[in-house]
């Protein structure tokens, strides 16, 4: 089991920048590969982004490609997610994800790889 709490959500203009962190605890941070995923209202959750265990292999979908950016200090058991150019569209809860032992970080993809969820953190882009 990982215990993951996410933080760093907020209101934010069109165009602007947060960063969210999600803090691990339990199982051993540094072999898991980590995910982020996103769910607006009354739309089902969607990846955003995932990080091989070392940081070296990270991958996005494409509605956020060259604006996020997914990264882990293994040292602080975190992972971050940096946002910028923010869009309305971006608005949703982010929740970031630990996958299932033994999944590659290169088919970690959707909710069903991942087995331990954060709460959930609330970002906002108005226009």
């Amino acid at each position: 089991q990982v215990q993951l709490v996410e933080s760093g959500g907020g209101l934010v203009q069109a165009g602007g920048s947060l960063r969210l962190s999600c803090a691990a605890s339990g199982r051993t941070f540094s072999s898991v590969v980590m995910g982020w995923f996103r769910q607006a209202p009354e739309k089902e959750r969607e990846f955003v982004a995932a990080i091989s265990w070392s940081g070296i292999g990270t991958y996005y979908t494409d509605s956020v490609k060259g604006r996020f950016t997914i990264s882990r200090d293994n040292a602080k058991n975190t992972v971050y997610l940096q946002m910028n150019s923010l869009k309305p569209e971006d608005t949703a809860v982010y929740y970031c994800a630990a996958a299932k032992p033994g999944i590659p970080w290169t088919q970690a993809r959707g909710i069903t790889s991942f087995d331990n969820w954060g709460q959930g953190t609330q970002v906002t882009v108005s226009s």
